[in-house]
């Protein structure tokens, strides 16, 4: 996969704090054309680069209180994926992950409550094939929540580009 150029992460950078922006506004924070920033928006989405937009729910609104992280031991590693499509189909779990360490894998799931989460541990999760043990974490409190850190350049910092003219030309097929 082809790296981000300059302008793809200046236009990274903005709509992942606020995905609600107009192209205008993009554009004109990047010194650009709006048809220069649809295009780049447009292609990064069709390469996976941008793989959703929308917004973020509160859990707790919809009587999701407990948030928890559950490592999953499998008896071997090759009984991974048969274990994810089963933890698809419990609709509270909203990632997993296929991890090194004690666990095979990691999932996060919200429950409405302890014994929501004691009946999604015993009766859906450690009864799923090839499962031998899990160990729950739940979360007390989440601290951070942000995205992948998006720097204009590989090891370069804002400073660095600050007042740096980009020079694009507009990508309009005729």
């Amino acid at each position: 996969m082809k790296k981000a150029d300059l302008l793809d992460r200046k236009i990274l950078k903005v709509i992942s704090v606020d995905a609600r922006r107009s192209f205008k506004e993009i554009a004109g924070q990047c010194g650009v054309s709006r048809a220069a920033i649809h295009q780049r928006v447009v292609r990064m989405v069709e390469k996976g680069t941008i793989t959703g937009s929308g917004y973020q729910v509160s859990p707790k609104y919809l009587g999701f209180g407990t948030c928890t992280y559950i490592g999953i031991k499998l008896e071997r590693g090759s009984m991974y994926n048969d274990a994810v499509e089963e933890l698809t189909n419990i609709p509270e779990i909203v990632e997993c992950h296929f991890t090194t360490g004690p666990y095979t894998m990691l999932v996060k799931l919200y429950s409405r409550d302890n014994e929501h989460l004691k009946d999604l541990l015993n009766s859906r999760i450690q009864q799923i094939p090839g499962v031998t043990s899990t160990e729950t974490m739940i979360s007390l409190e989440q601290s951070i929540a942000r995205t992948v850190p998006i720097t204009l350049g590989e090891e370069e910092d804002d400073e660095k580009h600050a007042g740096r003219h980009i020079e694009v030309v507009d990508e309009v097929e005729n």
